[in-house]
């Protein structure tokens, strides 16, 4: 009797069926322990006394929970319910790949893309000793985004753990459906040996992929026939129809393949589900170019139409022993290259799979993680988190992410957290042709995180062949157990850190104190720290005076711990170039980072500005141009990029930058600010004081506000600018306000000696912005003053 909807089965509350097939009913139900809903398959109760068919239900179980894979549905949980076994995974949207098909063929890119897609699927299994023995467009799901997930392996056969029968396969079949209990397969997707009731393996898969594939194809079954009798022989006797003669266009390296996987004989086909993948990469290019153009009429002399044959013919022949590869030659002929080299990756935010919102923050980890191993490799341009941020939940194609983003190849995956167990699957994609290149599943104890993410790095540098030096392998090879409390702590504290709130920061620095009570050797904990208090004077009363000795503490311990850890460094850059004013230790430092970490971009970034700091302007230009390589879609960066040509003198360049850049982020105040500045440089006073007034509406920020007051100075409008100067006050009452901000409205209202009065407040707070003193031009009134000169003496900016 069906399951009526409220049922219990332990912690699964059933809300609606969902199918039904030969091996079980199937439900939508809520996990009560997670709040998330799966699906659960229960096995008939007319069944269950059937020890047979209870062995084989629990076989589907063990089977498929054993497959952590994108492209294998997920197995969660096994149980009984009132002597009925059940299983319960995830719940999928979308449809079947019948439903897909729906009696007509697929675009021939949708289904290459699908196939790759199994054919992986299939290699996961089959790696694990695994046949699914039953595959066929209704064991194949589409999920709303374009994942092909393989269901039901109900008739998987463990090849590792169990001989041959000989007796299961000897049942008829029927078509279109496999009886309940006859774990024989379905007729028109079965392969020869399964007709004949002959042991089957891996093979078998492979012929049944090569049916499937026919039927995206060319939009009707390989073997036909009005019987299951007929359709019988047809597997065993006949060849089906060449796809050229249905499909236009078709590729003969596509072809090859489709042919090879339908091969009678198992020795003939291809021998692992992973070749076969490799080959339909290879063979997606040539499967999807336009159809070549004849030769002109006046080329078509009996010679040339020779050596055009004889070409073809040479040409065919190559692709035919790639595709057969014999000895190996494809390896030796190819390499185990993907579809064009990669030189550059993008790694899009990790899904969170746990069911639980609240674990958001460790896919989060897990994604930035992965990206900072991969950063360390100084052949391969990898993307920043904040400009793949914005996929996180990702509505465009993979490869008009990629086109934007600029890369190779993307890699996305999912994270499981499941108590001290953690799943991490990961695929890599290549941009331009949306190929899936690879795709593997990784899983470990909580307190093995560290190797885990190294693997992960690693296993991705393989794959894309990227040149690794032996310093960058010891590397991504480094690891050390962690206590797993300790290790969640630390992930929270990034979390909130990266939250930029006062009570963010808060609740940030909690949890790294409390990752560090339980491991007080945690180098990464000790540089979250520093981070925390470099940019507390920014959102507290607390100057960088009454701070920084605690972040260049937290930074050194961070280092001595940990001597390759690349934040740290970049920590105790910023440290010692704006609180201890040691320029070469500084730069030091920041090059020490970068060599760690050459795709880290917060660095890159950080590094323009202290070269900007010290007067090398070309210098600051290429360095932040590669922060803007590794972060395309900043326009913080981009607005920041026209700011040195400020900077430089170079007004009208830095004008028209920031023009054009309001045009696509109109919403943007520092695009507005920068305008503001060039405008006061070029005299136009009242457009500067409007640019000023946007960014102003727009942000907060005090730097805004006093800009805006220097401008009312610098046309004349005195009241306003004091105005200004008392708001400044009213605000430094609340929190910590820079005094070199004050400095500069007094500035342009030409009362030098309170100018030089704030400044002398703002060198006994260390004022990170006294850094620029050199370089803002609002103060070109002040510099022929020996105060002036005094001041950059004691900042280390003496000229």
């Amino acid at each position: 009797m069906p399951l009526l909807a409220g049922t219990l089965l332990g912690p699964y509350k059933i809300l609606a069926p969902l199918g039904a097939g030969g091996m079980g009913e199937v439900y939508r139900a809520r996990d009560s322990r997670l709040g998330r809903e799966v699906a659960v398959k229960v096995l008939p109760a007319a069944f269950s006394a059937d020890a047979d068919r209870l062995r084989r239900f629990e076989q589907e179980a063990r089977s498929a929970s054993a497959l952590n894979h994108p492209n294998i549905l997920t197995i969660h949980d096994i149980g009984t319910h009132e002597g009925a076994p059940y299983v319960v995974s995830e719940v999928l949207e979308g449809e079947t790949l019948r439903d897909r098909l729906a009696g007509a063929a697929l675009p021939a890119r949708k289904a290459i893309d699908y196939a790759v897609q199994i054919a992986h699927g299939l290699a996961a299994a089959h790696e694990k000793g695994i046949v699914h023995r039953d595959l066929k467009p209704e064991n194949l799901f589409v999920t709303k985004d374009g994942r092909v997930k393989i269901l039901d392996f109900g008739l998987a056969k463990l090849t590792r753990q169990e001989a041959p029968s000989g007796d299961e396969t000897s049942a008829p079949t029927l078509p279109g459906v496999t009886e309940p209990g006859i774990v024989m397969g379905t007729v028109g997707y079965m392969s020869p040996e399964q007709v004949r009731g002959l042991t089957v393996d891996a093979r078998s898969d492979i012929f049944s992929f090569g049916a499937i594939l026919y039927e995206m194809l060319a939009g009707k079954a390989a073997f036909a026939g009005i019987t299951p009798a007929d359709r019988m022989s047809a597997i065993l006797k006949e060849e089906p129809a060449e796809l050229a003669q249905s499909v236009a266009g078709t590729s003969p390296s596509l072809e090859r393949i489709v042919r090879r996987c339908l091969e009678k004989s198992p020795e003939e086909r291809f021998q692992s589900a992973r070749d076969l993948a490799f080959a339909l990469a290879e063979a997606t290019s040539a499967s999807l170019a336009p159809p070549s153009v004849g030769l002109p009429l006046g080329l078509r002399t009996p010679r040339r139409f020779w050596f055009a044959s004889l070409v073809v013919g040479l040409a065919a022949l190559l692709a035919l022993l790639v595709a057969v590869d014999p000895g190996g030659l494809r390896k030796r002929l190819l390499g185990r290259a993907p579809p064009s080299r990669i030189e550059s990756i993008a790694v899009l935010p990790l899904q969170n799979l746990s069911g639980d919102p609240g674990q958001d923050y460790f896919a989060d980890g897990m994604t930035e993680a992965l990206i900072a191993d991969l950063a360390e490799i100084r052949a391969l341009r990898v993307i920043s988190r904040s400009s793949v941020e914005q996929y996180k939940d990702r509505k465009k194609p993979l490869r008009q992410i990629a086109r934007e983003l600029g890369v190779d190849a993307l890699v996305e995956g999912s994270v499981t957290r499941s108590g001290e167990r953690v799943r991490i699957t990961a695929q890599l994609i290549h941009g331009k042709s949306d190929t899936h290149l690879w795709a593997k599943t990784y899983q470990r104890d909580l307190r093995d995180i560290l190797e885990l993410q190294g693997e992960v790095a690693r296993a991705v540098a393989r794959e894309i062949e990227a040149e690794i030096t032996p310093e960058e392998r010891a590397q991504l090879e480094r690891s050390r157990a962690i206590d797993a409390k300790a290790y969640e702590a630390y992930l929270q504290g990034r979390f909130f850190l990266g939250q930029g709130s006062e009570e963010g920061l808060r609740r940030a620095f909690e949890f790294f104190q409390k990752a560090l009570a339980i491991e007080p050797n945690y180098a990464a904990a000790h540089s979250g720290l520093a981070s925390y208090h470099a940019i507390l004077p920014f959102h507290s009363q607390l100057s960088p005076a009454q701070v920084f000795p605690q972040a260049r503490a937290a930074a050194q311990r961070a280092v001595e711990l940990d001597e390759k850890l690349a934040e740290a460094h970049a920590s105790l850059a910023y440290i010692r170039a704006y609180y201890e004013w040691d320029w070469t230790a500084a730069e030091r430092e920041f090059r020490r980072a970068l060599e760690l970490q050459p795709s880290y971009a917060d660095a890159h970034f950080s590094y323009s500005r202290f070269l900007a700091a010290s007067g090398r302007l070309e210098e600051a230009m290429v360095e932040i141009g590669r922060a803007r390589d590794l972060d395309p879609m900043s326009a913080s960066l981009k607005a920041n990029t026209a700011l040195l040509s400020y900077f430089g003198g170079r007004y009208d360049k830095a004008l028209e930058e920031l023009l054009e850049l309001r045009k696509l982020n109109p919403e943007l105040p520092l695009v507005h600010w920068g305008i503001g500045l060039v405008y006061e440089q070029k005299g136009m006073h009242e457009e500067a004081i409007a640019s000023f007034q946007k960014a102003t509406s727009l942000s907060k920020s005090i730097n805004m506000r006093s800009s805006l007051g220097h401008a009312y100075a610098a046309a004349g409008k005195r009241d306003e600018a004091r105005a200004i100067l008392e708001e400044i006050a009213e605000r430094s009452r609340r929190s910590y306000v820079p005094s070199y901000f004050s400095a500069l409205v007094y500035a342009g209202l030409e009362e030098k000696d309170r100018a030089f009065e704030w400044l002398e407040r703002a060198y006994q707070e260390r004022s990170t912005v006294l850094a620029y003193l050199n370089l803002d031009p609002r103060l070109a009134n002040l510099r022929g003053d020996p105060r002036f000169s005094d001041l950059l003496r004691r900042v280390g900016r003496a000229p």
